[in-house]
């Protein structure tokens, strides 16, 4: 079984991505497998486990229970992560199960404790720039967050979740999550200066660090940016962080390379990449173990090195050659 036949084995949340991303097939054939999203698998079940209340396990970004101390994790299965779930998914925002959903998230969810409706966003940037992807990929009215999220900007270009305690220095976690709200938001909306000229600056915050390095004296910043994650949740990785260039359309910069290279270095003789990291919490079910191969971190390391036109898939003549760099 080739890698592509492997990936395509598989859910129709990965099934419309491959097709898409990698196979480049005509767009009403990945229409019609990423509206299996809805009605099929993963993306199905997370649908049937909301409540008629619109929230997922009684919680916004908890369940109401308080967390085991023993568990080294934070619970995934409340609302806010399920529906960051369902973006990374690919659940069509225009079908009818989502505009439900949608629907009662917007009508009936608000932030705990402070009672602000939850696409009004909270505190932290690094979750409010979630809920601008969340909202613009939804199609809800995230305006005055994105307001928010340009005032907060850093010095070095950045944001952090510990800046309302003082810190100046910014994050790439809370980066990349602002990063990836401003991005869908000028997909939704058309570009805009001020929202282009903030992610400029988040981006070379970026590259000035060559993806996974401190600043100040070039080791690497976090050993886990270096290990690669799905679901992603709020972390950084090497990867997340490619991805994010490879969806803005971005062309490949020579301080990528590096993490180019760690990428590429990943591979198994098989041609797959493991799922190094499984981020510790309760989820509402696994869709692949810590230490095996994962197809969705294959996927996306794929895409990658295709966008860098760098794809192992061209000389096994399993994909064509593209050499354009272009957006979701």
């Amino acid at each position: 079984m080739t890698v592509i036949d492997w990936l395509l084995d598989s859910d129709p949340s990965i099934r419309w991505q491959v097709m898409r991303d990698l196979l480049h097939e005509p767009a009403d054939a990945v229409a019609a497998e990423r509206a299996k999203v809805a009605t099929q698998g993963w993306g199905a079940q997370l649908l049937r486990l909301q409540g008629a209340d619109g929230y997922w396990d009684r919680g916004v970004y908890d369940p109401p229970e308080p967390r085991d101390p023993d568990d080294p994790g934070q619970p995934w299965t409340a609302t806010h992560h399920t529906v960051v779930l369902l973006r990374e998914l690919g659940l069509d925002p225009a079908s009818a199960e989502a505009r439900a959903a949608i629907g009662l998230v917007r009508d009936h969810v608000s932030w705990d404790p402070i009672g602000e409706e939850y696409f009004g966003g909270e505190v932290e940037p690094c979750v409010n720039g979630m809920i601008v992807a969340l909202g613009d990929y939804f199609g809800e009215n995230v305006q005055p967050l994105v307001d928010r999220l340009l005032g907060e900007q850093l010095g070095d270009g950045g944001w952090n979740c510990e800046a309302e305690r003082g810190s100046i220095r910014s994050s790439f976690h809370s980066t990349i999550c602002v990063l990836d709200g401003l991005l869908e938001h000028e997909q939704a909306h058309g570009a805009s200066g001020e929202v282009t000229a903030a992610r400029r600056r988040a981006e070379e915050y970026l590259l000035e660090r060559r993806m996974f390095r401190r600043l100040s004296t070039g080791e690497v910043a976090d050993p886990d940016f270096t290990r690669f994650s799905f679901p992603t949740r709020w972390f950084y990785d090497v990867l997340r962080g490619l991805d994010y260039f490879r969806r803005a359309g971005s062309p490949p910069d020579p301080r990528h390379d590096e993490a180019l290279d760690l990428v590429e270095g990943k591979r198994d003789a098989d041609g797959r990449w493991l799922l190094e990291l499984a981020h510790p919490g309760k989820v509402h079910f696994e869709m692949e173990a810590e230490g095996e191969p994962s197809r969705w971190v294959t996927l996306r390391a794929l895409r990658v090195l295709d966008w860098a036109g760098r794809s192992p898939l061209y000389t096994a003549g399993m994909i064509p050659p593209r050499n354009v760099h272009s957006p979701d």
